[in-house]
């Protein structure tokens, strides 16, 4: 798997961050819709550490684009970018997280429950039993458990969703491992919301209201500390606003209007 895919013409201005920890390939939708009008890079992580990934996207943005960009990120992608942006601000002109992680600890405490809860009971046994499998030290390939896993969270994940076919070309445990339980640190030593005061650009978060993630776990954290910052709640859409059949449409009008040039998001 190559670390990069690009989707329209140079100059590439638009950078679209995948989640996971490990899960490359679901935000290739989103580039194919900017990319009528914008280049657009698809960064596929690769790195096994923050720093890692962090250094990573700066040597893609600086190869490959055409900085200052407009960096989108999804998820876990949403994080990265916020801790890109803090440490390289000269490189991002805009960030925008979608579905962002929460930003501290209080609020992640029901996330996995509220997950379960929406699933049927033979899924929820199923998903009970797949994190056993991930937690256990002597099954070596757990790559297809991460991978059904991932499948069912998607489901518990969407409100109304035009499909469940998120396009992850791969999916990587070890990745997924290393990198969250050091995110996880970062949040809860307050370090990971602290950096926040370091990001020079506007800051744009949209969060769909049936999101697992709690929305004010973004909204009240990052309006503490981000100079300029906005957040849109979406209606009737869950954590990929771009496969929700009733959120779509205004998901991509907002997201298009941000990234026009000179637009702010005020």
């Amino acid at each position: 798997m190559t670390n990069l895919r690009t989707y329209g013409q140079p100059p590439f201005r638009t950078v679209v961050v995948h989640g996971g920890p490990g899960a490359p390939g679901y935000m290739a939708p989103v580039a194919k819709e900017l990319a009528a009008t914008w280049g657009v890079l698809e960064p596929l992580q690769t790195a096994t550490s923050i720093a890692g990934q962090v250094e990573e996207l700066r040597g893609i943005v600086m190869e490959n684009g055409d900085p200052p960009v407009r960096l989108i990120g999804s998820s876990w992608g949403a994080m990265l970018g916020f801790l890109f942006a803090a440490q390289h601000s000269k490189l991002v002109g805009k960030l925008i997280l979608i579905g962002s992680g929460v930003y501290e600890d209080q609020y992640a405490t029901m996330i996995q429950e509220t997950r379960f809860s929406r699933l049927a009971d033979g899924e929820q046994r199923e998903g009970r039993a797949l994190l056993d499998t991930l937690a256990h030290p002597g099954i070596q390939d757990k790559k297809a458990a991460l991978a059904r896993l991932g499948a069912l969270f998607t489901k518990a994940d969407a409100f109304d969703p035009l499909t469940l076919d998120i396009e992850v070309v791969d999916h990587q445990y070890e990745l997924h491992q290393s990198v969250w339980q050091e995110a996880q640190e970062l949040r809860r030593s307050g370090r990971l919301l602290e950096l926040g005061k370091r990001i020079q650009c506007p800051v744009l978060a949209l969060h769909g209201d049936y999101d697992p993630h709690p929305a004010e776990g973004v909204q009240k954290p990052l309006s503490a500390v981000v100079k300029d910052f906005r957040f849109l709640l979406l209606r009737n859409c869950g954590h990929l606003p771009w496969i929700e059949r009733q959120a779509r449409d205004s998901f991509y009008a907002i997201l298009k209007e941000a990234l026009v040039a000179g637009a702010e998001f005020g």
